[in-house]
C-alpha cells in the first residue's frame, strides 16, 4: 500500500516538472486567421418613415343590391352565386298578373279616349259650321241676337269639350306608359357587369318592393377596408400612399388612401379607412391583407440584410473592434426596410460591422488592413 502511494507521488512530480519546462507564464500567444476582401460599415442612426401596421379586407368598390320594384312570386332565377354577368343581363323574372291587367285596362282607357276625341272633334266642327251659317243670317237681319248668342255658346262648349278630351288622352297615355313601365319591372336585369356574390330568394317565393334579391360586385376596381386605432385619427388623410401585402395571392401592392370615415366606433375604438388598389390578378372580395401606413419619422439602426448571419437558431453580425478583431455578436432583428434590416438590440451607433462578403469571415479572425 505504501509502495503504491510513493509511485503515484513520483508521477505527479514528474508531470509538474514537465509542464513547467514547456509553458512559462506570460509567454503564450494566439495565432488568429486573417480575413481580407470584405467590406465594413460604421453603424449610425437612419431616419426613416414610421409605419403603422393594420389588417384589412379586400372589398369591391361597387357592390350593387338587386331588389324588386313590384310584388309577385318569382317565376325564374337565371343566375347563381359565382356567375359572371354583364350589364343588362336578365337575372330574375317575376310573375304578376295584376300588372298585366293594369296594362290592359290602361290600353282600353287610352283607346276610349281616342274615340272620345274623334267625337268631340266632329262636334266642334259641326258647332263652328252652325255658328257660321247663323252669323250670316244674323247679318241679314233674319236672326235675333239672342239666337246667335245661343249658337255661339254651343260652339264654345264644343271647343272646351274638345280641349278636355285632348287632356284626357294625355292622362290615358301617361297611365298606359306607367303600366308598361311596371310591366317591364317583371324582368330584373343586372345594373353592372360583375360577379353574383349573394342570392337571397328562391323560385316561387313572393318578392316585395325593395326586397333584396341578389348582390353583384363589380370586379373592375377593388379597395381595402381597414380599421385603424383612434389614436391616429387626423394623421391619415386621403391621398396617402401605403404598402399592401396580400399573402393569399402572393402580391405586394402600392395602395392609396381614398377615404376616411370621420367617426370612431365606440366598441372597437377604431375608425374606417378605405384604400384604393391598383389592378391585380386574382383579386377577389374578402381576401385578408396587411397594410403599412406611414404616420411619421423614426430613427433606427439599419444594416444590410446580407450582413446578418444565421447559425442554427442564433442570429448575429460580425463586429470589428478597435484591434481589428472580428467577433460574432448576437442581435435581435426588427422589420425590413427595402434591402436593410432593423436591429433592435445588440448594436449601437459607432460599432463597425462586416457588411459584405460575410462568407469569408471567421469568428475570432483579424481583419487584414488594406494595402
Amino acid at each position: 500500500m505504501n509502495m503504491t502511494r510513493i509511485v503515484v507521488a513520483g508521477f505527479l512530480i514528474l508531470a509538474l516538472t514537465g509542464c513547467k519546462d514547456k509553458i512559462e507564464p506570460g509567454t503564450a500567444s494566439i495565432e488568429r486567421p486573417k480575413v481580407s476582401g470584405v467590406t465594413t460599415m460604421e453603424i449610425g442612426l437612419d431616419r426613416t418613415a414610421l409605419f403603422h401596421e393594420a389588417t384589412a379586407t379586400v372589398t369591391a368598390e361597387v357592390e350593387s343590391m338587386v331588389a324588386s320594384r313590384i310584388m309577385g312570386p318569382v317565376a325564374a332565377i337565371k343566375v347563381k352565386e359565382g356567375d359572371r354577368v354583364t350589364a343588362g343581363q336578365l337575372l330574375i323574372v317575376i310573375d304578376s298578373e295584376d300588372i298585366n291587367n293594369k296594362v290592359a285596362a290602361a290600353e282600353a282607357a287610352y283607346q276610349e279616349a281616342l274615340q272620345a276625341l274623334s267625337a268631340a272633334e266632329q262636334n266642334r266642327i259641326l258647332a263652328e259650321n252652325t255658328y257660321s251659317r247663323f252669323k250670316n243670317l244674323y247679318d241679314e237681319k233674319a236672326l235675333s241676337l239672342q239666337e246667335l248668342d245661343k249658337i255661339e255658346t254651343q260652339k264654345k262648349v264644343a271647343a272646351i269639350e274638345y280641349a278636355r278630351i285632348q287632356e284626357m288622352i294625355k292622362r290615358a297615355a301617361a297611365g298606359l306608359a306607367e303600366a308598361k313601365v311596371f310591366q317591364a319591372y317583371k324582368e330584373i336585369k343586372s345594373p353592372v357587369a360583375g360577379v353574383v356574390t349573394g342570392r337571397f330568394i328562391d323560385p316561387g317565393t313572393m318578392a316585395m318592393p325593395g326586397m333584396r334579391l341578389l348582390t353583384i360586385e363589380e370586379t373592375s376596381v377593388y379597395r381595402l377596408e381597414a380599421e385603424i386605432d383612434e389614436s391616429l385619427a387626423g394623421q391619415i388623410t386621403p391621398g396617402l400612399d401605403v404598402e399592401v401585402e396580400i399573402k393569399a395571392i402572393n402580391a405586394k401592392l402600392q395602395g392609396k388612401v381614398s377615404e376616411t370615415v370621420p367617426a370612431v366606433d365606440p366598441r372597437s375604438r377604431t375608425f374606417t379607412v378605405f384604400i384604393t388598389l391598383p389592378p391585380a390578378n386574382d383579386l377577389i372580395s374578402g381576401l385578408y391583407a396587411r397594410v403599412k401606413i406611414p404616420v411619421g419619422l423614426q430613427e433606427l439602426i439599419l444594416v444590410p440584410a446580407e450582413s446578418v448571419v444565421t447559425k442554427g437558431q442564433l442570429t448575429g453580425v460580425y463586429v470589428v473592434d478597435a484591434n481589428r478583431i472580428i467577433t460574432y455578436r448576437l442581435v435581435r432583428l426588427g422589420g425590413e426596410y427595402g434591402g436593410n434590416v432593423e436591429i433592435l438590440s445588440g448594436l449601437k451607433p459607432g460599432d463597425t460591422i462586416i457588411s459584405g462578403n460575410v462568407a469569408r469571415v471567421v469568428d475570432g479572425a483579424i481583419l487584414q488592413a488594406e494595402k
